[in-house]
């Protein structure tokens, strides 16, 4: 009686797996089909665009279009540059800030943090056409310090408040008692602090990182000549006599790599960041 009751355990738990499996399964397929099509429209061609779903005869010569005119290139390399520089920028401002108001108490914090996080949901085209007059007349319109500067609006305040949450959940006991073992406070936060938080600058660099890829607004209006990024590039394609879908999809595709390989490069920090909590009080 008793190896049939844990038979049916067993089955039970056995089935349930199977449909949890089968759920996550169509959910993946649901998520990933979106960059499958992606894939698809760019190995078409232009004849073969409407004519084939998944059936047709694939091709490079949208790529080769891409990598050989120069433009598309030139703006891959000149985005990564502005997003890698632009995050580094807003890490190393945005953990020291994130510091400052997770420990210290001064009047109006909360109004400041608030501040901060505002930036985050202000329209970029409520800002563009005054940041794009003062950028003229002090030199940094189409220039790379230009649009790092005007990055820090949108990827500055995501690594504050991400990054406050994590030492709010540090004791400041920890700190005490690095103090008593003679360490002084950057001591501390550079070996005491920061391995702590380290999961949650990573996720959140990644997600500025994302954001600052895919920004279109700035860098459409105060830069152009100098400076391109792969988002507007990609409008080149578009506003054509022709428009050319395959070579519109090819870009996309080239684009989503470098975000691709940063989050699977990090995976175990991100990991870390879901289950982090183990310290708190």
């Amino acid at each position: 009686m008793e190896n049939n009751k844990n038979k049916k355990k067993r089955r039970s738990i056995f089935g349930g797996v199977i449909a949890q499996t089968i759920v996550l399964l169509f959910y993946m397929l649901f998520a990933l089909f979106p960059l499958f099509w992606m894939v698809v429209l760019s190995l078409k061609s232009d004849k073969q665009m409407f004519t084939t779903t998944f059936l047709f005869n694939p091709t490079l010569e949208n790529y080769r279009v891409l990598l050989t005119s120069g433009g598309y290139l030139t703006a891959f390399w000149q985005s990564l540059i502005v997003s890698s520089l632009s995050v580094l920028i807003a890490i190393i401002a945005g953990t020291f800030g994130a510091y400052a108001l997770a420990r210290f108490k001064f009047k109006g914090k909360e109004m400041w943090a608030f501040t901060i996080l505002s930036f985050e949901f202000a329209p970029a085209i409520l800002v563009v056409l005054p940041l794009f007059l003062i950028y003229q007349s002090t030199g940094l319109y189409d220039s790379y310090v230009g649009l790092m500067l005007v990055y820090q609006v949108i990827v500055l305040p995501l690594i504050v408040w991400v990054v406050r949450g994590y030492f709010e959940d540090i004791p400041v006991e920890l700190e005490e008692a690095a103090q008593l073992d003679g360490y002084n406070w950057l001591q501390i936060f550079l070996r005491r602090l920061l391995p702590l938080v380290l999961p949650g600058v990573v996720s959140a660099a990644l997600l500025s990182f994302i954001f600052a890829w895919n920004e279109f607004t700035f860098p459409l209006m105060l830069a152009g000549f100098n400076v391109h990024t792969v988002t507007v590039v990609s409008l080149n394609y578009l506003a054509s006599a022709t428009v050319h879908y395959g070579q519109v999809a090819a870009a996309a595709t080239i684009s989503a790599i470098p975000s691709i390989i940063l989050a699977i490069s990090i995976q175990r920090y991100l990991v870390r960041g879901l289950s982090f909590g183990s310290i708190k009080e």
